[in-house]
């Protein structure tokens, strides 16, 4: 099953990916902007990251055996404003990811056609992983965008900078052909 096999590591590139994506962006701004609002309709990168790690802890903690909303968790407190410091927005942060990378790592090719459940509807192994590398690159592109309205010209972007991508292509055409994951290189620009 090395095709499974692919996928779980494929999986697992694109969660780090968008973790890193995250991280570099409200990386670039002051501690007071990860808390800035801009009406009432908004939510501030401090809540957003409340929800992803809330999300996370329910979806990942118990992940082959338990519904993955547990009755624990409090959807509608994640968006009000309960992290105050930028530590504890990290810390928030981290431990849903750590939970998340926990349950991927031990996941087996097997298992990928298992079902597991999210308010009581049955999802293949495969299609929860699915339904989380939409969800969370959703909210990390609520971030960057945030940050990057935030930063304004002070942005160092985190992809493609604006009329940039010819340059890129053409640095890209200008090498061999290769067979890798995408990330690869974008990880490392990330560092």
């Amino acid at each position: 099953m090395e095709t499974d096999n692919t996928y779980l590591e494929s999986s697992k590139r694109l969660f780090l990916y968008y973790k890193t994506l995250g991280e570099k962006a409200m990386g670039q701004l002051e501690p007071e902007q990860l808390f800035t609002v801009v009406n009432e309709d908004t939510n501030s990168i401090a809540v957003i990251v409340q929800h992803l790690s809330g999300n996370m802890l329910s979806r990942w903690t118990d992940f082959l055996t338990t519904d993955g909303e547990k009755e624990w968790r409090n959807r509608d407190g994640e968006f009000e404003e309960t992290i105050h410091t930028k530590e504890e927005l990290l810390k928030a942060w981290e431990k849903g990811w750590d939970c998340l990378f926990e349950a991927i790592n031990g996941l087996t090719p097997g298992q990928l056609s298992q079902i597991v459940y999210i308010r009581n509807e049955g999802h293949t192994v495969m299609d929860a992983i699915n339904r989380q590398l939409a969800h969370y690159p959703y909210h990390v592109g609520q971030i960057v965008f945030y940050a990057k309205m935030l930063k304004k010209s002070e942005w160092d972007s985190l992809s493609i900078p604006k009329n940039k991508s010819g340059d890129y292509n053409a640095d890209k055409f200008s090498k061999e052909k290769t067979t890798k994951h995408f990330t690869h290189d974008e990880l490392n620009k990330l560092k």
